[in-house]
């Protein structure tokens, strides 16, 4: 039953507060953080919500196999990446992605960025213990506190800065794209000089040979002449771990705010609009819950189970299966294709063991080609080596997406999308790729404050080995007899 302005029966922005919470920052002045809450609430929006609905309307489109979604950015995105080069390189990398991915899966590719929001990162402990000894308070992300010593209490402005760091990204990704800089008619850095294996880089070379020559031939024939190879949709995520931040950007919206429903229609044929106002979380047009509080009863499900925005789901070796079905009901209880994601993340070691019954849950019960089905082969795959660095193999990262893959097409479900820690800059934080990185390469540029990405060129490795995977799937071969 919905109550009268469309949301769900006793739910309100702040009905959160009621319910057990995880993760949650405790503060020292409470009246300090209400100012900070208030200024939140008379700012604007950071997203529109016809952007949110159209990405639900993509969203939809991946449930139903007929596109692709690539999510990918930094692990905790710090205000000082607020700044051309680093927004610019992130844009660069995940449209190259895409045009790989185009090429190997032949559909429309949905692209997600980790970015203009992705502040906050829970921990498994509050504090930690300095090689001297000392215990300080752990870094919980820029929203929270600073990852300098005599920055690690937490301070509420911070949620304001926040606000403002994401809608300064978030305008330049938006300058940026309307300037030109998704323009399919310029050229790319292709350059595949870091790949050593001769085999691997005769496979990429065809690729890039491909896009190139088909932009090419498109340019001669006049055909390249639509707007839409001048731009791109590029949507922004973030894990929505603060609340306080979160429910102060939720607006209820009236329904010429929404975007014409697809299969609603006036007498004269034209779209109508959708009747009932919603609650949208303006931060960012895609949210999240972690696999540290994604807990049925407690405050996260809570919150997110009243937003009209597309939600994703993260879902680990602590997930039983039946309650990914009690999730769907509470964020889902229309079955609305696309609304949800489950965002996979076991380690390559266990996806065998735990994604079959997942997978079964879920297509065996009314959310069949509901939901999108989405690998994050990162998380479950951290490694500490000497000297107490954090780190990924590559070729963990790709074991569990082909595993993954493989598990997928066993169970005639189909794997959405992808997810993964990146950055556009030449850091070197993963261990392998066609770089062939080792444990003494990580200390040439790591720069993370958390946890390790893939860098520019093992990025675009990893975009094209899962459009192989498609390619030879598509061509009737079977997946494990790829060279």
């Amino acid at each position: 039953m919905s109550a009268p302005n469309g949301t769900p029966e006793g739910w309100t922005p702040s009905s959160w507060r009621s319910k057990p919470i995880k993760q949650s920052p405790t503060y020292d002045d409470p009246e300090a953080v209400s100012r900070a809450t208030r200024e939140l609430q008379r700012l604007p929006p950071i997203v529109h919500p016809r952007e949110i609905l159209r990405l639900k309307q993509h969203l939809a489109a991946v449930a139903r196999g007929d596109a692709f979604l690539l999510q990918g950015g930094d692990c905790a995105e710090l205000f000082d990446y607020c700044e051309p080069a680093a927004i610019e390189s992130k844009i660069k990398l995940l449209l190259q992605m895409s045009l790989v991915l185009i090429w190997g899966a032949d559909k429309p590719v949905v692209r997600i960025g980790r970015m203009a929001g992705q502040y906050a990162k829970p921990r498994s402990s509050p504090n930690e213990t300095l090689p001297d000894g000392r215990i300080v308070p752990s870094f919980r992300g820029d929203i929270l506190n600073g990852y300098e010593l005599d920055q690690r209490e937490l301070d509420p402005q911070r949620l304001v800065r926040a606000y403002h760091h994401s809608a300064a990204t978030l305008n330049y990704v938006r300058a940026a794209i309307a300037s030109g800089i998704a323009d399919l008619h310029r050229p790319l850095d292709w350059g595949l000089g870091h790949v050593r294996d001769p085999a691997l880089k005769a496979k990429y070379s065809e690729a890039v040979t491909f896009l190139t020559d088909m932009l090419r031939f498109m340019h001669t024939i006049g055909a390249d002449k639509n707007d839409k190879l001048d731009t791109v949709d590029l949507y922004t995520s973030h894990e929505a771990l603060v609340l306080e931040y979160e429910e102060p950007l939720t607006r209820l919206l009236p329904s010429n705010h929404s975007l014409p429903s697809r299969n609603s229609r006036d007498s004269s044929g034209n779209a109508m609009t959708n009747p009932l106002p919603a609650y949208y979380d303006t931060s960012a047009h895609f949210l999240w819950i972690g696999d540290r509080t994604r807990q049925v009863d407690h405050a996260h499900v809570e919150f997110f189970r009243g937003l009209a925005n597309p939600v994703g789901v993260k879902v680990g070796p602590t997930t039983p299966p039946e309650d990914l079905l009690t999730i769907l009901r509470a964020l889902n209880p229309s079955c609305e294709p696309g609304k949800v994601t489950l965002i996979t993340r076991y380690g390559a070691a266990r996806v065998r063991e735990l994604l079959p019954a997942h997978i079964r849950a879920v297509e065996g019960s009314e959310y069949k080609r509901c939901v999108v089905w989405q690998c994050d082969p990162m998380h479950g795959n951290t490694q500490t080596v000497t000297g107490g660095i954090k780190t990924r193999h590559f070729a963990d990262i790709l074991a569990e997406l082909q595993e993954t893959l493989q598990v997928h097409t066993e169970e005639g479900s189909y794997l959405g999308g992808v997810h993964l820690e990146l950055t556009g800059d030449a850091v070197t934080e993963c261990l392998g790729g066609s770089e062939n990185l080792d444990e003494d390469d990580l200390s040439t540029n790591y720069t993370s404050f958390c946890d390790p990405r893939l860098n520019e060129k093992q990025a675009l490795e990893m975009a094209f080995l899962i459009a192989d995977h498609h390619r030879t799937v598509r061509n009737g071969k079977p997946a494990e007899e790829k060279k």
